[in-house]
């Protein structure tokens, strides 16, 4: 038990030392490089935060719009199209109220309409309006969907984040050699002449 709680208040331990340590070694460059790093880890946990609302964001809209769509059955009063220059077809539909409607179907909005006979019967998904619109996605496409953007986001989140702290490293880099040649320019005669 006591082991266990030694290993796990260690890298917290070495993190406050990194950051706030006494060591007479230290410059005050190394100092800010390990606040950078803590505050970059910081803005990483944040963005994958915000990456997990902004995935689940999406899905619930995906959903949202899927579900004000309602499917129903499109009879055809014209042969589908059976190349791909013409992409329509005229069709009569029920809508939930039991008036019909008739307009134009095009292969977005109903993708079995290609190669299809005069009367034959097509699903088609009709928004709140009555109208066709394209087929919502699957369930498994929105997941998918939702996940890739939430993990774009992360990933673009630490390239962004990565690309600071390569950015702060080099400038501190700069000052630390800059440090280096002036001590050096104030020690090295004295340890390189001859007397």
């Amino acid at each position: 038990m006591r082991g266990s709680a030694r290993r796990t208040g260690r890298p917290l331990r070495r993190l406050g030392r990194l950051v706030l340590g006494r060591n007479e070694l230290r410059r005050p460059a190394d100092r800010v490089e390990g606040a950078v790093v803590v505050a970059l880890a910081v803005a990483f946990l944040a963005a994958i935060v915000a990456a997990v609302c902004f995935a689940g964001h999406i899905y619930r809209s995906d959903r949202t719009a899927a579900a004000r769509m309602r499917p129903t059955v499109a009879i055809l009063s014209q042969p589908g199209p059976f190349t791909t220059v013409s992409t329509s077809a005229v069709a009569k539909w029920r809508l939930p109220n039991g008036t019909e409607r008739s307009g134009i179907l095009t292969s977005v909005t109903a993708p079995a309409i290609n190669n299809t006979p005069i009367g034959a019967s097509v699903q088609v998904w009709l928004n709140r309006s009555g109208e066709p619109e394209a087929p919502p996605p699957s369930l498994s496409v929105m997941i998918l969907t939702a996940l890739f953007a939430g993990f774009s986001a992360m990933a673009g989140a630490a390239v962004a984040l990565g690309v600071c702290y390569r950015l702060c490293r080099m400038a501190l880099d700069r000052h630390r050699l800059a440090g280096w040649e002036s001590a050096w320019a104030a020690i090295g005669p004295r340890w390189t002449s001859r007397h």
